[in-house]
C-alpha cells in the first residue's frame, strides 16, 4: 500500500549551543494510506514533536518528510499552509475556537478562508458533519454553551470540513471523561474506515488500542512498534493487554 507520510532520518533540535535539546534523533517512519497509527511514549519522548513534524506544523533540523511525493521542507510557507489546510486535518486536546463565532462558523472557518468555495455547499457539509458527530442542533451555540465532549466533536468537524486525506490527533481525549473518550474514538474509527488516514498521539493504552499499529517512542527515537488487527470492537481488553506488555518490555 502507498505511503501517505514518509519520514527519513528525522532530526529535530531545539535551542542553540550548549542549550540544545535533541527531541528527535534519526527517526524513520511510514504511514500507509488508510492506516490508523497511534504513537505512545513518556513525557518528553518526542511523540508530540513527531506529530508536529509530520504534519508540517514544525520544521525539521535534518532529514526528510514527504506527504505523498511532496517534500514538505521544500515548500514555501504559503504552499505548506495550503497543503495543511486542504489535505490535512488536526485535532488537539483543547480545541482552539474563536469566542466571537458560534459553533457552526468555527467549523466553517478553515474552509472559507480562501474565499473560493461555495459557501452554501460548505454550510451543508458542516451541518452533515455535525449530524454525523452527534452535535446537530447546536449550530448557533457559543463555544461556552457546550460541553467539552461537544466542543471536541466540533473540533473533529472542523478538521474534516475540507475532506482531508489524513487526520493528526494530539491527545484528542485527554480532557474528556471515559464515556466521551469512547464516543470520540468510535467516531475516529468510523472516519478511518471511510478511508481517512489517522496519526494519533496518546499516553493511554486503552485509546491506542483502537489503532491498527502502535509506535513507541523513547528519548527521541521510535524504539518499538506493535501491529494490531483492524479494530472490531470486541477485543479491546486483549488489545490493551498487548500494548501494556509491549510498553513494559521497552521500559516506557
Amino acid at each position: 500500500m502507498e505511503n501517505i507520510i514518509t519520514g527519513k532520518n528525522i532530526v529535530k533540535i531545539y535551542g542553540n549551543g550548549t542549550e540544545q535539546t535533541k527531541a528527535l534523533d534519526m527517526v524513520n517512519v511510514e504511514i500507509k494510506k488508510g492506516e490508523f497509527v497511534a504513537v505512545m511514549g513518556p513525557s518528553g519522548s518526542g511523540k508530540s514533536t513527531l506529530l508536529f513534524i509530520l504534519s508540517g506544523m514544525d520544521d525539521i533540523s535534518d532529514g526528510s518528510v514527504k506527504f505523498g511525493d511532496t517534500e514538505l521542507s521544500k515548500l514555501r510557507e504559503n504552499e505548506l499552509a495550503d497543503v495543511r489546510r486542504t489535505k490535512m486535518g488536526v485535532i488537539f486536546q483543547q480545541p482552539t475556537m474563536l469566542k466571537n463565532l458560534n459553533l457552526l462558523d468555527n467549523i466553517l472557518l478553515p474552509a472559507v478562508r480562501d474565499g473560493k468555495k461555495d459557501t452554501v455547499a460548505l454550510g451543508q457539509r458542516a451541518k452533515a458533519l455535525m449530524q454525523k458527530t452527534g452535535i446537530d442542533g447546536l449550530e448557533n451555540r457559543d463555544i461556552t454553551e457546550v460541553s467539552g465532549g461537544q466542543l471536541q466533536r466540533a473540533g473533529i468537524c472542523r478538521a474534516l470540513i475540507n475532506a482531508p486525506e489524513i487526520l493528526f490527533a494530539d491527545e484528542p481525549t485527554g480532557a474528556l471523561n471515559s464515556k466521551s473518550a469512547e464516543e470520540i474514538m468510535g467516531l475516529l474509527v468510523g472516519i478511518n474506515r471511510e478511508g481517512t488516514s489517522i496519526l494519533l498521539v496518546t499516553h493511554d493504552a486503552k485509546i491506542a488500542a483502537y489503532a491498527d499499529r502502535i509506535l513507541f517512542t523513547k528519548d527521541g527515537n521510535i524504539v518499538s512498534e506493535l501491529p494490531l488487527q483492524k479494530f472490531n470492537g470486541k477485543d479491546m481488553e486483549a488489545r490493551t493487554e498487548k500494548i501494556l506488555a509491549q510498553m513494559a518490555a521497552v521500559g516506557i
